[in-house]
This record gives structure tokens, C-alpha cells and sequence, in this order.
């Protein structure tokens, strides 16, 4: 094997936040189980998990509670839109976190004051989400990103194509978008020292 793209991703048998570096993903619940007692206690399965769960920190728990309510088993058919937060800290330094921007089956946008640091509250929003206006992306669609990016001459060629990956990201499952993600870190290596034209 001579692939690093290999023996970089992260071990973990959950959704973590380096999954959502190429953008947030939306995810339809199939579902849901809580275990008292223990560090991560939900985990909420989704179609195309492939064994690895979102489970969500208290933050975002406690916005599942406020939208949907306490019975985690009424949030199978739902779905909700995840992406990566930066400036999510751990120990006082920023590590990165998945944060819920949309959430189907609510009326109107939810905001409330989460816990930011110990002395800290600032308030989140969550928007609905109109899940008709997200349709899984064609096949088509999908194999006109892998040429793109496979044709792509220069640095500045997949710059462009990863913009537009970013934007079809809610329509894309975990699995499309990691594989476009390897594929595209695979050919900026080709390409990272080609000079745009007319340098």
C-alpha cells in the first residue's frame, strides 16, 4: 500500500469533525439511542453512516431536545444539516466541532443561549430545513465533480471545483464526499506545482 490518504483518517467509530472539513452534510435519521451514564451518551444513526454515528455533544443535544423533544425514538424520518465548527475549544484550545445549522420538522428558526466556556453563553440559531429542496445528487451530477477534479490542471482549476463541491456538500452523503475529498487531495499533489497561466 502506498497511499497516506490511508492511514491518516482518524479511528473512530463515530461522525467527528475532521469527516466535515469538505464541507456540512445533511443527514436523514434512521436512528436513535441514549445510554445513561456515559461520556457521549446519544448516538443518532443516519443512512450512509456506515457504522459510525453522530453523536452529539450536550450543546447539541440540547437543541434536539428543544426542536424535536425528549423522546429520541420520534426522530427517526428526521433529518438535520451538520457541519464542521472551527472555533469549537476543548481544554481552552480550538480542536474543531460539529454544530447543526438546519433541522427539518420545525416551524421556524430556534434560537437559544448554549454554553460556550464556563463563563460564557452566547446564542445559537438553528434554521428549518425544507427537506423536499434537498434531492441526493444525481449520478450525473456526482461524475461530473470526480472529472472535474481529475482534469483539473492547476491549483487554481481545483479551487474552483472544490467551491463547487462545497456547495452540493447537503446534497452529498458522507461516503461521496470523502471520496471526492481523497480524490481531490490525490490530484493537488499532481498538480500543486504547475504555474497558473501566464505566470
Amino acid at each position: 500500500m502506498s497511499d497516506m490518504l490511508d492511514v491518516i483518517k482518524p479511528k473512530s467509530d463515530q461522525l467527528n469533525a475532521d469527516d466535515l472539513i469538505g464541507g456540512p452534510i445533511t443527514i436523514k435519521i434512521t436512528g436513535a439511542s441514549v445510554k445513561k451514564g456515559t461520556e457521549q451518551p446519544a448516538s443518532i444513526f443516519f443512512e450512509g453512516d456506515n457504522g459510525k454515528p453522530y453523536k452529539p455533544c450536550k450543546s447539541m443535544m440540547r437543541v434536539m431536545v428543544k426542536a424535536w423533544g425528549n423522546d429520541s425514538q420520534k426522530y427517526k424520518g428526521k433529518s438535520m444539516t451538520l457541519y464542521r465548527d472551527d472555533k469549537v475549544k476543548w481544554a481552552g484550545a480550538a480542536v474543531g466541532g460539529i454544530r447543526i445549522s438546519h433541522m427539518s420538522h420545525i416551524p421556524e428558526a430556534i434560537t437559544m443561549s448554549l454554553t460556550e466556556s464556563k463563563s460564557n453563553r452566547k446564542p445559537f440559531t438553528v434554521q428549518p430545513l425544507a427537506v423536499s429542496d434537498v434531492k441526493p445528487i444525481s449520478d450525473d451530477e456526482y461524475a461530473k465533480l470526480q472529472s472535474g477534479i481529475s482534469n483539473a490542471a492547476t491549483e487554481h482549476s481545483l479551487i474552483e471545483i472544490k467551491n463547487a463541491i462545497a456547495d452540493q456538500g447537503p446534497r452529498m452523503s458522507l461516503d461521496q464526499k470523502n471520496k471526492l475529498q481523497e480524490l481531490y487531495k490525490k490530484q493537488l499533489d499532481t498538480v500543486k506545482n504547475v504555474p497558473f497561466p501566464g505566470d
